[in-house]
């Protein structure tokens, strides 16, 4: 199909004026279709919503490969579909447990998944990294409410990492100092560059 047929199709089937310009500007990554227009051209083309996008990341990419309209996600996580659009334009995650679970759910995400379509990549990171240097057991609780996971299960994950840092903060150590020092600290920043690898690695939820 030229882009001239998608287009005429679009018009056709669901009413939508679209250009022929404007489908070569999709082709080529220049523009991004609305949830209606990839809907849409998905029903043109005959094939699922999905298999026109790229892996998904955010939280609309998600939805839109589910073949979900924002109002029916909104529905089925317990949000009216105003609050939930917003988090979508926004990339923030503002709902609790319940819907964060519902939502992970719904649109089959694993936690890492989660977690990125959710706006929370770095509050995560820092939230790690804090808890492997300090006091771990003070951020079972933040962290439970950040992700959908038992909080009996965050505690066993943190007290691992806090001990795998503190390790490699104290095996390089010689009485000496000098190498040893800078070695273990070297290690110990090389962990906490790469402790949310390590933390989906421990809890099981990259996949």
């Amino acid at each position: 199909m030229a882009p001239g047929h998608v287009a005429y199709g679009l018009r056709a089937q669901y009413g939508l004026i679209v250009t022929p310009e404007t489908v070569m500007g999709w082709e080529r990554g220049e523009i991004s279709p609305t949830s209606a227009e990839v809907t849409a051209l998905a029903g043109v083309l005959w094939c699922a919503p999905g298999e026109l996008l790229a892996e998904p990341v955010t939280l609309r990419e998600h939805r839109i490969s589910r073949g979900l309209a924002a109002d029916d996600l909104a529905r089925r996580i317990g949000l009216d579909t105003n609050s939930y659009q917003k988090m979508e334009d926004t990339g923030r995650w503002k709902g609790n447990e319940r819907q964060s679970a519902a939502l992970a759910t719904v649109l089959g995400l694993s936690l890492a998944q989660f977690v990125t379509a959710t706006g929370k990549d770095e509050e995560l990171a820092d939230m790690l990294r804090s808890a492997a240097t300090t006091r771990w057991q003070a951020y079972a609780k933040p962290l439970s409410k950040l992700l959908p996971v038992p909080k009996a299960h965050l505690e066993r994950v943190l007290e691992q990492l806090h001990g795998e840092y503190q390790s490699k903060m104290v095996a390089t150590l010689s009485w000496g100092g000098g190498e040893g020092q800078a070695g273990s600290g070297d290690a110990g920043r090389q962990f906490l560059a790469d402790i949310v690898d390590r933390f989906w690695s421990v809890a099981g939820g990259a996949s």
